[in-house]
């Protein structure tokens, strides 16, 4: 995204949530399934570090910290908005002095410039795919983003392909008001991401096709 469509997709993400965050973590655990799943799977080494991005609430980090006690994690998230609330639950929870959050763009940021960091173990993504515009751009930056050996680990909405069709009407109905839609084309991006960049690809569908979960390493 250029400067202005940043700022623009900031300002929108600020009003979809500036209420919404209050009752996020809540609401969400009903149908944001397989978030878990990710956490479980991250697998980071002892001492290294992990990126979310769209980090949101700080959900995910939160819960990823209490399990990897000897990772350091960061968070990117372009809702100011968002990372408030994701700043009082890492300062709740007690984690802070090896958290750190920053305000930025998915598909175009600066890993030194924002945490002074090189690159990443493990960068993951959870249900923020089919939020970014040019989610595609996401992808590629995310892998730029990890050291030789990490890998990126990717959880968001499926094509619901093995549900009721009346369902998958309802859903992208309701999604569509939070500006989110499941991006059919994630597993031909990913493969055309991994052929780029000699990476490995393990792609599985969850709950039906509710969900989708990836990992590519590098």
């Amino acid at each position: 995204m250029s400067a202005t469509d940043t700022a623009s997709h900031s300002n929108l993400m600020d009003g979809v949530y500036r209420h919404q965050r209050h009752i996020y973590d809540l609401t969400r655990k009903y149908y944001l399934l397989g978030r878990d799943q990710l956490i479980d799977g991250l697998d980071v080494p002892a001492g290294g570090t992990a990126l979310e991005l769209g980090c949101g609430t700080g959900r995910n980090i939160v819960l990823a910290a209490r399990r990897y006690r000897d990772v350091k994690f960061f968070g990117l998230d372009i809702s100011n908005e968002m990372l408030e609330t994701a700043k009082i639950s890492v300062a709740r929870e007690g984690i802070a002095g090896r958290v750190a959050l920053a305000q930025g763009d998915a598909t175009a940021f600066e890993t030194r410039a924002l945490f002074g960091e090189t690159g990443f173990d493990r960068v993951f993504i959870s249900y923020s795919l089919s939020m970014i515009p040019g989610w595609e751009k996401a992808v590629g930056a995310a892998l730029a983003g990890l050291k030789p050996g990490g890998s990126l680990h990717i959880v968001d909405f499926g094509q619901q392909e093995r549900l009721p069709l009346w369902f998958r009407t309802v859903l992208h109905a309701w999604l569509a008001k939070f500006h989110v839609e499941p991006r059919a084309s994630l597993l031909q991006v990913l493969e055309s991401e991994c052929e780029k960049q000699a990476a490995s690809l393990s792609f599985e569908t969850l709950y039906r096709g509710y969900a989708v979960k990836a990992v590519i390493k590098s």
